[in-house]
């Protein structure tokens, strides 16, 4: 299968004998559309206030024309944990840290010929962390969060703030925040990345700093639960610390959302009616202004009851669900994307959508992310419903 590499890799560091066993386990692998990773990332160019004066080239001159290639669409499709978790541990065998920046495969959708994105706006990867790993802190323009999916260990610094990881965490890194990563417990911790590289990548606004330890507080002690403490109270903000933690814009503040938190939540809520298209569904949101999370997604969870089906819904985002509990299917436009836990699925814009819990005796929790904030500040968000296979509805609000 031919893969569509990023401009923004790194050419390959990796020991030869290493390189050449990845390679083979990237054509094994590659029907499942996952590209592991051999390279590490580059920036497209410097920082927009650190850019270098260069000479601009010359234009390539003008080709035949042949008229516009056929458009790449975004594809339904769902990659089963139980076929690509193996290769995470395959990687952490083979590829060492400091060659490869991460110890990760990306997913691929297959309607994106290999680009290494699974929607426009999107980009995806699964990494694992061993005993005694960490990857430096440094810092850059897109957004990125982290969803737990071990039950416990690792953790992200951001900002001076230490994340310890739990099962069902979401830990943001808003762009322009320094973090690292790292695993001082005895057992593997494996989480999914979530970046907007994509839409950075097409605006050319990607670029990455590794120059940590010139800062004059990189010997501040890493504080726990910052996070909790600050903002942790819901419909409560402290009123003397600055809005952002980054040199970003519009990033949330609060970088860990525990997943213990997650469910009770969920659960406590589980009596209400809920929304036909969702269930029992929350956002997560930035404490000081209840926006968004980052200023392209939204992340949310949601709460499907024993036996519960929802109503047919669609609207002009995309979305990425990743499943933390319990088994179930979500058609998308008539397709059956069965899921259980750790599976993740997309489902693309503008495609009917619609979630049955497959279990009579259990809840499922799935969490999502999507590009709907991109598509309202550009105002090309729409949506609709089909209340019981009825007349379609315009959904507001």
């Amino acid at each position: 299968m031919a893969r569509l590499l990023a401009d923004s890799l790194a050419e390959t560091a990796l020991p030869a004998d290493a390189l050449a066993e990845m390679e083979a386990l990237n054509d094994e692998a590659a029907p499942l559309h996952i590209w592991l990773r051999t390279r590490a990332n580059l920036p497209l160019q410097p920082a927009w206030h650190e850019a270098a004066q260069t000479p601009i080239p010359d234009p390539q001159p003008p080709g035949s024309v042949t008229g516009p290639a056929a458009p790449l669409r975004v594809l339904p499709h769902i990659w089963k944990w139980r076929d690509i978790e193996p290769y995470l541990h395959r990687i952490a065998e083979i590829a060492p840290l400091e060659f490869t920046d991460r110890q990760q495969f990306l997913l691929t959708n297959p309607g994106l010929g290999g680009a290494l994105k699974v929607t426009n706006t999107i980009r995806i990867a699964v990494s694992i962390y061993k005993s005694g790993d960490f990857a430096p802190q440094h810092l850059h323009s897109p957004n990125a969060s982290r969803t737990i999916l071990s039950d416990a260990g690792g953790y992200t610094l951001i900002e001076g703030e230490k994340c310890i990881a739990g099962r069902g965490d979401l830990i943001l890194t808003p762009a322009g925040t320094w973090h690292g990563h790292g695993n001082d417990g005895a057992e593997p911790v494996i989480w999914m990345d979530v970046l907007d590289w994509p839409l950075l990548e097409h605006l050319d606004v990607i670029w990455i700093r590794h120059d940590h330890a010139e800062r004059g507080d990189n010997a501040e002690p890493p504080v726990e639960d910052y996070s909790q403490k600050l903002y942790g109270a819901g419909g409560m903000v402290p009123r003397f610390v600055p809005e952002s933690r980054a040199s970003g814009q519009g990033g949330t503040p609060m970088f860990h959302f525990k997943g213990g938190n997650v469910g009770e939540t969920l659960s406590g809520l589980r009596d209400q009616q809920g929304s036909p298209w969702d269930g029992i569904i929350i956002e997560f949101v930035n404490p000081m202004n209840g926006a968004s999370l980052f200023p392209v997604l939204t992340y949310k969870a949601q709460l499907l009851r024993p036996a519960e089906e929802t109503q047919p819904f669609r609207h002009t985002a995309s979305t990425v669900y990743t499943v933390l509990e319990g088994r179930g299917v979500t058609e998308v436009n008539g397709r059956r994307l069965e899921w259980e836990k750790n599976d993740i699925f997309v489902v693309p814009a503008n495609m009917w959508r619609r979630h049955v819990n497959l279990a009579g005796d259990a809840d499922a929790v799935l969490y999502s992310l999507s590009d709907e904030p991109l598509l309202k500040a550009i105002g090309q968000y729409r949506a609709q419903g089909r209340p019981d296979d009825s007349d379609v509805i315009e959904i507001t609000g």
